[in-house]
C-alpha cells in the first residue's frame, strides 16, 4: 500500500480524477480526518472538505509506477 497526498479543488478535477482511477481495478481511499471515502466515488470525495489537500491511499503493490504517473496532475 502507498499513501500520497493529492488536490482535487475544482470540479473538473475531481471529474477527471475519478475517470482516471476507475481504469485501474485496485481499491483506492480518501482520507480527509476521520473520514474514510472510496475515492472512486464521486460523491463521496464531495462529501469532504476539497480545500485541504487529501490523502490518497493505494491498495496495491503492482503497477504504483503506472498509477502515480496517471495521478501526477492531482499530486501536491
Amino acid at each position: 500500500m502507498k499513501t500520497v497526498q493529492i488536490s482535487l479543488n475544482s470540479i473538473d478535477k475531481v471529474k477527471s480524477f475519478v475517470n482516471d482511477i476507475s481504469r485501474f481495478s485496485y481499491d483506492f481511499d480518501l482520507v480527509s480526518g476521520r473520514y474514510v471515502i472510496d475515492a472512486k466515488s464521486i460523491m463521496g470525495i464531495f462529501s469532504l472538505d476539497l480545500s485541504k489537500p487529501i490523502d490518497l491511499s493505494i491498495h496495491t503493490d503492482e503497477d504504483v509506477d503506472k498509477i502515480l504517473e496517471v495521478l501526477k496532475p492531482y499530486l501536491i
